[in-house]
């Protein structure tokens, strides 16, 4: 009796090893993928953006895709966050005009973010937030959280196109 609980032990031990061995491949391997698909965003990116959550070591490509999508959405409240604070101090009315035009296209990408298939809209409408502030010659307050969150969404974008 004892021995069979050995075995069965040192069975279950395995299949979790090679459970984990196996998600963290297709973590390593997913994120090769992103790499090659983006230049801009890169390996070491795209793993430190999925340690935002822990579900991710031991995800399927789609749940990484899942992952991405709600990464991604969290970081779209994020910065709508950052926006009110900076409209609640900015003096300028029309850089304040600006990041109330950014904080309406991060409230639709919120929004879009419920499913995965508005992926290219929220990217597009974070291009427009940024066009917005070149368009009247100023440095955009949100030029660095724009940049990591168009990263975030292509790669979630990447994910989920290549499961289609």
């Amino acid at each position: 009796m004892r021995r069979r609980w050995q075995a069965l032990s040192l069975c279950l031990v395995i299949l979790l090893f090679i459970l984990v061995s196996s998600s963290a491949s297709t973590l390593q391997d997913t994120c090769k993928t992103v790499a090659v698909n983006n230049k801009d965003i890169g390996y070491d990116y795209c793993i430190k953006f999925f340690q935002a959550n822990n579900a991710s070591a031991t995800a399927d490509k789609r749940g990484l895709g899942d992952i991405a999508t709600k990464i991604s959405r969290a970081a779209a409240l994020d910065i709508r966050k950052r926006i009110d604070t900076l409209m609640a101090s900015e003096k300028d009315k029309t850089v304040h005009g600006r990041l109330s035009d950014c904080r309406v296209l991060y409230s639709a990408a919120v929004n879009m973010l419920e499913s995965a298939a508005n992926l290219n809209a929220v990217i597009s409408g974070t291009d427009t937030c940024e066009q917005g502030f070149r368009v009247l010659g100023v440095t955009s307050p949100l030029a660095a959280d724009d940049a990591n969150f168009i990263k975030d969404c292509s790669i979630a974008l990447i994910i989920t196109s290549s499961l289609l």
